[in-house]
């Protein structure tokens, strides 16, 4: 990984930068969330199941929100990310929501490094594999700490959203990971013309190559579900539908925004 380790440092100042922006920002809502909202869409709601007792690793977790939605509703959760101003922020709201979740600070590719334990679940949501340029080594990290029986699950935008250009008009990028994306980032997708001003580096990964992966750990896909919205209005471009979700304007029911997958480590 030593060959990316720029690209990390410079995410990770992205981050740091966002969240100061978005722990703030009316798309988290914290206020509602600290009142009891859950911040778990209704996709990981219906599709996770009952969670009570389970002991949950949440990977890139941002600053926690879905690790302490799954602790309210009695899961025993560990929250990973590469942001050390986001950890101080899940950190802060686990305190003050007097939950026991423990979040721990590392890329992803070093958490065999910071971490020995086993977990029933392994569990990673929205935006996050981008950020990885190298699938099959994030599957290991994924079923090292799957205890056997144990499951990954994962909801995450679809590829096909991230070949288009910014406002979904024409084919910018290649659907297969065939180069490093890098982008001089402005503002956020919380807010547009927030003060953030620097270069991100991303990976594009198509299905083939996410399943492929974690079936190269052997785990075994139980399910593989694509949906045409998104949960969140995180792109430009959308609009709201009546049941809430978010879809491209001019593209709504036409293309893949979102999939779901869980992948059992067979005993």
């Amino acid at each position: 990984m030593q060959q990316y380790q720029h690209y990390f440092d410079e995410n990770k100042k992205l981050w740091n930068q966002r969240t100061v922006v978005h722990k703030d920002s009316s798309f988290y809502d914290v206020p509602s969330f600290l009142q009891g909202k859950t911040s778990l869409t209704e996709i990981e709601l219906r599709e996770l199941g009952d969670v009570s007792g389970k002991k949950i690793l949440h990977l890139q977790c941002h600053f926690g929100m879905d690790s302490l939605s799954l602790a309210r509703i009695g899961a025993d959760v560990t929250g990973v990310d590469l942001s050390d101003t986001a950890i101080e922020e899940a950190q802060k709201l686990n305190d003050q929501l007097s939950l026991n979740a423990k979040f721990i600070c590392c890329n992803v590719y070093d958490l065999k490094e910071r971490l020995d334990e086993k977990f029933d679940m392994v569990f990673t949501s929205y935006g996050v594999i981008g950020w990885l340029p190298d699938l099959n080594k994030w599957s290991d990290i994924i079923s090292h700490f799957l205890k056997p029986g144990g499951f990954f699950y994962m909801a995450e935008f679809h590829p096909v959203v991230w070949m288009l250009d910014e406002d979904f008009k024409e084919i910018k990028y290649y659907y297969h990971n065939q180069e490093t994306i890098v982008i001089d980032s402005q503002g956020t997708y919380t807010d547009r013309d927030a003060n953030i001003h620097a270069k991100e580096y991303s990976w594009n990964h198509s299905i083939s190559e996410v399943l492929n992966a974690l079936l190269a750990q052997k785990l075994q896909l139980e399910f593989f579900n694509e949906y045409s919205y998104s949960p969140y209005p995180c792109f430009t471009n959308v609009v709201q539908g009546s049941d809430g979700n978010w879809r491209v304007l001019g593209l709504e029911d036409k293309i893949p925004m979102v999939y779901s997958l869980k992948a059992s480590k067979v005993q």
